[in-house]
């Protein structure tokens, strides 16, 4: 873990084998392989068969649905999407996001909104709270000249992996705001998703407030 956190191992590169991180660590391959399989459980390392294991990536494709739980009433999600940035801005650290990020009030942070589309239907309008130190130089311009997702180019570059996440789940009104942009009445029902992102060493990255519409899509979470 200390390897991955400190960035020997970056995204996507392959790790040594598990008879030369035995020697190096001086344990044996048993514990290695032990150690792989939890990192590879929590989706940080992947095991491709017969190739090696990996450092796991937001560029694949398999990932950004990993944090994406909503499922359509009907049919299979379809893969293709639009992830549409609309504002980002600076700003100062109020109570809540200082709370929730860890930083200190006034602190420096970067609020974006987007809006998630499959096909012509908007589904989630997101809003986004990031550490100002940590996304210094992200513009609405570099969002939109971005053909990643923004956890893959959170990655790419600003050198942030997210890798864990906490979330709430409580019924909403659509406000006026809201309501235009996913096309509902206003004060229709929204499922309102808050979701803190950790990287490494536990450290809160993104506070995300995203408003879903569940017209033809619902949240969906397979337990056990």
């Amino acid at each position: 873990m200390r390897s991955l956190e400190s960035g020997e191992w970056g995204p996507g590169d392959a790790i040594p084998s598990e008879s030369e991180l035995a020697a190096r660590f001086n344990v044996s391959q048993g514990t290695v392989r032990k150690a792989i399989d939890e990192m590879a459980a929590d989706n940080l390392l992947v095991r491709r068969q017969g190739k090696g294991t990996f450092v796991a990536t937001h560029n694949d494709p398999r990932s950004f649905f990993r944090f994406l739980r909503i499922a359509p009433n009907e049919g299979e999600l379809q893969s293709e999407h639009d992830s549409i940035p609309i504002e980002c801005w600076r700003a100062k650290a109020g109570a809540d996001v200082a709370r929730t990020l860890g930083l200190e009030q006034g602190a420096p942070i970067i609020i974006l909104r987007r809006l998630l589309k499959f096909g012509d239907e908007p589904v989630v309008f997101d809003e986004i709270y990031l550490p100002g130190d940590q996304f210094q130089d992200l513009t609405l311009d570099i969002l939109k000249e971005s053909d990643k997702s923004l956890y893959s180019l959170f990655e790419s570059r600003y050198g942030v992996r997210m890798i864990r996440a906490d979330e709430r789940l409580r019924a909403v009104s659509a406000d006026r705001v809201s309501a235009d942009l996913l096309k509902v009445p206003e004060g229709s029902p929204l499922l309102l998703v808050e979701r803190v992102t950790f990287t490494y060493g536990n450290k809160p990255v993104e506070w995300r407030r995203g408003f879903y519409s569940t017209q033809n899509y619902y949240y969906h979470n397979e337990l056990g």
